[in-house]
C-alpha cells in the first residue's frame, strides 16, 4: 500500500511540474495609422532603372536608354543616301544636343545591305554618313565634332537574307566618343 501511495505521490508531483509556462506578455507598441494620409493623387518620384538594374538619374542624355538620342540608328532606302523624312528629327535631335555639347564627337558609321559588290557598298555606306553629316553641319555641328566611316556590309545589324533584313542594315549608326 505504501508503494501504490508512494507512486501516486510522485506522478502528482511530476504532472504538477511539467505544466506549461504562460505565455510573455508582447509589449504594446503603438501603431499610427497612415493609410488615410496618404496622397494617393501623387506616384512616387523613381528613376526608371534599366534592365541591368542600374539607375539612370546620373547618365548624360545620349547615354540614357530612355532618351531620343538613345536612338542612334538613321535608315535609307534601297540604294539610297538622302536621309528619309521619318528620320530627320532624329538627326535634328542629335545634332541639337552637339551644338549643346561642343566637347562631345560622334562617328557616323555608315553600312549597307548585302547586295552589291563589296566596293559598291562600301561607296554607298559613305556616302549614307555623308549624308547624316552634311544635314548636322547644315544645323550647326562643328566638322572637327563629326567623324565618317563606312563599313559597306560588313557590320549588319540583322542577319537575315529578306527584305526586312536589308531595311535594317541600310543604316547609319551615331556612335558617341565616350560610348562603351
Amino acid at each position: 500500500m505504501k508503494k501504490v501511495l508512494l507512486s501516486a505521490l510522485v506522478v502528482s508531483l511530476l504532472a504538477a511540474c511539467a505544466s506549461t509556462p504562460a505565455p510573455e506578455a508582447t509589449p504594446k507598441v503603438p501603431v499610427e495609422d497612415r493609410t488615410s494620409q496618404q496622397d494617393t493623387t501623387k506616384s512616387p518620384e523613381t528613376n526608371p532603372v534599366p534592365s541591368d538594374g542600374l539607375s539612370t538619374a546620373n547618365l548624360p542624355p545620349h547615354q540614357d536608354p530612355n532618351n531620343k538620342l538613345a536612338e542612334r540608328s538613321i535608315y535609307f532606302d534601297y540604294d539610297k543616301y538622302v536621309v528619309r523624312d521619318d528620320h530627320k528629327a532624329l538627326v535634328e535631335a542629335h545634332a541639337k544636343y552637339l551644338t549643346e555639347k561642343r566637347d562631345l564627337k560622334v562617328k557616323i558609321e555608315g553600312n549597307a545591305d548585302e547586295r552589291g559588290s563589296r566596293e559598291y557598298n562600301l561607296a554607298l555606306g559613305q556616302k549614307r554618313a555623308e549624308a547624316v553629316k552634311k544635314m548636322m553641319s547644315t544645323l550647326g555641328v562643328t566638322e572637327g565634332q563629326i567623324e565618317t566611316i563606312s563599313y559597306g556590309e560588313e557590320k549588319p545589324k540583322a542577319t537575315g537574307h529578306d527584305e526586312e533584313a536589308f531595311a535594317i542594315n541600310r543604316r547609319a549608326d551615331v556612335v558617341y566618343s565616350d560610348d562603351k
